[in-house]
């Protein structure tokens, strides 16, 4: 039976056809999509889409095998692993189309995930990897952000060019193309092209976020590479280079050529529409920059009887339910670590993409006074790392490993492989402690902590990102205080490591032990209040009302 694109109906509210381009989309554990915060913030919004029934569609790429398998060697650090991946509840099309990439065809097959089969947005997944294509071709797909220069170009051109060319063999009539990061900016060129060669019709028809608060994160490649990719199409090289005003490097910025490309782009925190108007504000051409603070989907993320027993006032049942989500939680350290943990014990966690400025390590920078606060006899703390480095960042795997040889000998430590979206929510539901220590401003919104927030557990966190809009002091969470920003980063870093201690010793650990009744009340307060305003429904509206209808 060939396919038939029959979406379910939207609110009229929502009715303005939207398509979200994106790399990676983390939408449930059983489909790998996914490295990190960019795809659980995708799969939130996808999520929402489909709960408040906007017109919305995913566009997204089929990774043949996932990002990693974070697995263990003899000695237990971490090992990556790459295992074929197969889906039986994706649809098969029966859609495939060619795209030029470095000057050939290349065939793109797309699957479909039907709204129903997680509660998303109607999603297509694009994929290379089908016998139509030589091998070379074939592998465009195999790995999320693929360590070859080329390959990362071609992956770019599949999910934007492809992506296009795909709604448009549809027959969907698009009125705004949102692109998730830079990743999929070869859309701008299909739609410059698909409108004969007019930049202002791409710009009524294109937005783009923008995640990353440091230009040496944003993107970029020589012309030349980029040319001979056929990363714009059939637009010769020199009408780029004016349109897009390439300057004299000749080096192409992804994230500086969207926000040209664009009507509106947004920024994902306050904090970060600050520092990316400082970033680009400068440059001619470019579209305004709004904030629109991340969220994530509660429904998908919070603990209904938690939730239950916040509503219905009963402390006891919310500590009870507490205290058996941290010992589901230490059952699975215990089944992968072998270290027995006490679900009447303040549990600190940290996890998230293990990235080098997040600085999982700093809590042990001082490591003797680290080591007597997870042995203390009377009032004990416990901690649990977990994230997954990229797989060719030797330096943040070897800070996860280190981590796990620091701590192997801490009965009260453990450190877990195989961080993904089924840990995830374990981790928030069972912990404490939220503890978040990027090194500031780095971290262009963050969303982990919204999640443990909807579960009762509060954020220590550097504020960063989304933080400064959420935690004060003591009500419903905890502040590090930041080092001189002048300062060098070893100084900063050993201020701060300090921060965490002090924060913990003198006002977590008193409260948790001491006054056990007022660290419930602060954790009500959290959970009470990181929704409406950091729950996904509230920023996927957003999107509507300011950057897809708005003037």
């Amino acid at each position: 039976m060939p396919f038939e694109f029959k979406p379910y109906a939207p609110a009229p509210e929502f009715a303005p056809q939207a398509a979200y381009f994106s790399m990676e989309f983390a939408l449930d554990q059983a489909l790998k999509t996914y490295s990190g915060g960019l795809g659980f913030l995708a799969g939130s919004h996808m999520r929402s889409a489909y709960e408040l029934k906007q017109n919305l569609i995913g566009i997204g790429m089929l990774w043949t095998f996932g990002y990693y398998d974070q697995g263990r060697n003899e000695d237990q650090t971490m090992r990556a692993d790459f295992r074929h991946k197969y889906y039986s509840f994706l649809q098969d099309t029966g859609l495939v189309f060619p795209i030029t990439i470095h000057g050939a065809d290349v065939k793109v097959k797309a699957m479909y995930l039907a709204p129903d089969t997680f509660g998303t947005a109607p999603m297509f997944f694009l994929t290379t990897d089908i016998p139509e294509n030589d091998y070379i071709s074939r592998t465009i797909t195999h790995h999320l952000y693929d360590a070859d220069q080329a390959a990362r170009v071609a992956q770019s051109i599949v999910l934007g060019a492809g992506g296009g060319k795909l709604l448009d063999l549809l027959g969907v009539s698009v009125d705004t193309y949102h692109l998730n990061e830079g990743h999929g900016l070869p859309l701008a060129f299909y739609l410059y092209e698909k409108h004969g060669r007019n930049l202002q019709e791409v710009q009524k028809r294109l937005v783009f976020t923008t995640h990353t608060p440091e230009l040496a994160g944003n993107e970029e490649h020589p012309m030349k590479l980029l040319t001979d990719m056929t990363f714009f199409g059939t637009v010769p090289a020199d009408e780029i280079r004016r349109v897009a005003r390439v300057e004299h490097n000749d080096i192409l910025n992804y994230t500086l050529t969207a926000l040209r490309f664009s009507r509106k782009a947004n920024a994902v925190s306050k904090v970060h529409g600050i520092v990316a108007n400082e970033m680009w504000g400068h440059y001619e051409g470019i579209c305004p920059i709004i904030p629109i603070t991340n969220a994530q989907n509660g429904t998908y993320w919070r603990d209904e009887q938690l939730h239950a027993a916040l509503e219905a006032g009963d402390d006891a049942a919310l500590l009870a339910r507490k205290r058996e989500l941290k010992k589901e939680l230490f059952a699975f350290v215990a089944d992968q670590t072998g270290t027995l943990l006490d679900p009447d014990v303040l549990t600190v966690v940290w996890a998230r993409r293990f990235a080098g400025y997040k600085r999982a390590d700093l809590i042990l920078r001082h490591f003797e006074r680290f080591v007597s606060l997870v042995t203390q006899a009377d009032r004990p703390v416990q901690v649990i790392w977990a994230g997954k480095p990229y797989p060719k960042d030797y330096g943040a795997i070897g800070m996860f490993n280190d981590i796990i040889q620091k701590t192997r000998h801490l009965k009260h430590c453990a450190v877990l492989t195989g961080y993904e979206l089924g840990l995830s929510a374990l981790l928030k539901k069972g912990s404490d402690i939220w503890l978040n220590t990027p090194r500031f401003p780095r971290e262009a919104s963050g969303t982990s902590g919204m999640t443990a927030a909807m579960n009762a557990s509060l954020s220590l966190s550097i504020p960063d990102g989304w933080i400064p809009e959420f935690v004060r002091h003591g009500e419903n969470g905890f502040l590090l205080p930041l080092a001189n920003l002048n300062e060098a980063e070893h100084v900063k870093d050993d201020l701060e490591a300090t921060g965490v201690l002090d924060v913990l010793e003198n006002e977590i650990i008193p409260l948790y032990y001491g006054q056990p009744k007022q660290f419930l009340a602060v954790a009500k307060t959290a959970m009470r209040e990181v929704e409406p305003e950091f729950e996904s429904h509230r920023m996927a509206t957003e999107y509507y009302e300011k950057m897809y209808t708005a003037e």
